[in-house]
């Protein structure tokens, strides 16, 4: 939405289609939780972590859309090691040879860097990517690094409610803050233990703006991530030759 783009959603997807198909010349759907395209598309891409690799061969569906792909964007090559990227082009190599593979790199951007330094700050990442994704860090974990926090805060003494529960389901979790918010006591919850954290600024790496729908009373700086690709083949090639 910051972008200015049309996003569809619903349950009936074939009459979100019919209608996107009236206003619009490609049309992206966006697979949420490595989910299985619910549409034959033209072009299959999808991005694999090596911060997580080896997930591209083990987890469901996501490694259904791997083997599918016709083109595998290895993402964040900027910040992890060598030895998980080759681990994933062995894959693709053993798994799914004919498509093409595209190195990227995620540079993290915040609206005042020099606001960060010195900072006791807490951190609020995606939720599905702390708890069920397994994940250690997230872009807001870097940019506390990058841009100079004094301090991370740990969240842990200070929750309540479902977000207490949260740690408990997932306690390898560590001094991060999942953003869940699913319903509206949920929300409740995340706001108050934001509230009790004593820390100087939230950096909110969460998808979408989190201040959109919860009261956060600290001074937030929002991280922001965009794809960089690196090299060639690159993905304004691969458009123009498969979609003209």
């Amino acid at each position: 939405m910051t972008r200015g783009v049309v996003v569809y959603a619903g349950v009936d997807y074939e009459a979100i289609l019919r209608q996107a198909e009236q206003e619009a010349d490609v049309i992206l759907w966006d697979g949420g939780n490595n989910d299985l395209p619910f549409y034959k598309p033209d072009l299959h891409i999808v991005v694999a972590d090596p911060h997580r690799a080896g997930h591209e061969m083990t987890y469901w569906p996501g490694a259904a859309n791997f083997r599918m792909a016709d083109v595998i964007v290895i993402n964040k090559v900027d910040t992890a090691d060598l030895r998980p990227i080759s681990q994933i082009r062995d894959a693709a190599a053993a798994v799914n040879p004919g498509a093409t593979i595209i190195e990227a790199a995620s540079p993290i951007f915040v609206d005042d860097p020099a606001a960060i330094r010195g900072k006791r700050v807490l951190v609020i990442e995606d939720g599905p990517t702390l708890t069920h994704g397994e994940m250690k860090y997230g872009a807001g974990i870097v940019a506390a690094r990058r841009f100079g926090a004094a301090e991370i805060i740990d969240p842990r003494p200070y929750t309540v409610g479902t977000i207490t529960e949260t740690f408990e389901k997932y306690p390898e979790i560590g001094t991060l803050l999942p953003a869940m918010g699913y319903g509206g006591e949920q929300v409740k919850d995340l706001e108050e233990t934001i509230r009790r954290v004593p820390c100087d600024m939230v950096i909110s790496a969460t998808p979408i703006d989190l201040t959109r729908v919860a009261k956060i009373y600290h001074p937030v700086q929002r991280v922001r991530y965009e794809l960089q690709v690196i090299g060639q083949p690159d993905l304004g090639e691969i458009l123009k030759q498969k979609l003209g």
